[in-house]
């Protein structure tokens, strides 16, 4: 596998050229250096870590410092993946002049490569103000979970004649404000094949059907770490949660019955000065001494 950084220049050439893009949310080094390992094109340090990190039940609560905090972390893995961070509630809405401000922090400060915003044709001059500043943004229409209150909740969006045309009008107004992606989420497949086909720039789906130029999901989700919440587009690609509770539950088990831990896994009390090969701790044996403890 190629270890070319993935630019919003190659992600625009997917349009046309393809393959279909694969983004996935980090928010940690662990997880970003993971999945850029699995060839995932595009790292989203979403605001939805207000509700998969932090616990709470709307990315509302989520600032401009701690998609900084974590981009930073995701950042310092250094992976092959486009890095995107979002614009959380209320950092860009103001003014322009705060949306510039607060984009500029996520890359100035979160290490991001482009950086990620909610909502239609209003921002316009927002989105303008940015890219002639020099950062590259994605848009995202749909659901917007920053207006969860004003939609009455995660619904599906763009059902019904006119709910269609304003998404359609959106989609080219961000695009001709220069967005170099537009996520579309929870949308009928056929008003995101309409868009896909309508719009210059690639579209990345979530619970918006087949037809975009990518796909995007929570880390947590596709993983299946998240237990409670189940939204009908997440395919888990893995049960991982049921699996850390089982490998949790049989560590508490061998601590309490004085298995663990065993023989193996304790020092030797030999000198520092007479110690043979057989002693020698080796590289990884070094190396977890200075991670754990």
């Amino acid at each position: 596998m190629t270890r070319d950084k993935v630019t919003v220049i190659d992600l625009l050439a997917r349009k046309a050229q393809g393959p279909r893009i694969g983004a996935v949310t980090a928010y940690d080094a662990t997880f970003a250096r993971l999945l850029d390992a699995a060839g995932v094109d595009v790292l989203l340090v979403g605001d939805s870590l207000g509700m998969a990190i932090q616990g709470h039940k709307t990315t509302l609560p989520v600032t401009v410092d701690e998609i900084c905090y974590h981009a930073r972390a995701v950042a310092r893995a250094m992976p092959r993946a486009h890095i995107c961070g979002d614009l959380p509630f209320l950092s860009y809405q103001i003014s322009v002049e705060g949306a510039v401000a607060a984009a500029g922090r996520l890359l100035k400060e979160g290490g991001c490569e482009s950086v990620k915003l909610e909502g239609g044709a209003v921002w316009r001059e927002h989105i303008r103000a940015m890219v002639a500043s020099g950062i590259p943004v994605m848009g995202h229409l749909g659901l917007t979970p920053q207006s969860v209150h004003a939609l009455g909740g995660f619904r599906v969006q763009g059902r019904g004649e006119q709910a269609e045309s304003k998404l359609l009008e959106d989609a080219s107004a961000l695009s001709e404000a220069g967005v170099f992606a537009l996520v579309l989420e929870s949308i009928p497949c056929d008003l995101a094949k309409r868009v896909t086909g309508a719009v210059p720039v690639p579209t990345i789906g979530i619970g918006a059907g087949p037809h975009c130029d990518g796909q995007v999901l929570v880390c947590y989700d596709l993983l299946g770490l998240e237990t409670e919440l189940k939204p009908r587009f997440v395919r888990r690609f893995a049960e991982l949660g049921q699996a850390t509770v089982a490998a949790a539950r049989a560590y508490v088990q061998d601590v309490r019955a004085g298995v663990f831990p065993a023989e193996e896994h304790c020092f030797s009390a030999a000198s520092p000065g007479r110690r043979t090969l057989a002693t020698l701790p080796d590289a990884a044996e070094v190396s977890d001494e200075g991670k754990r403890g």
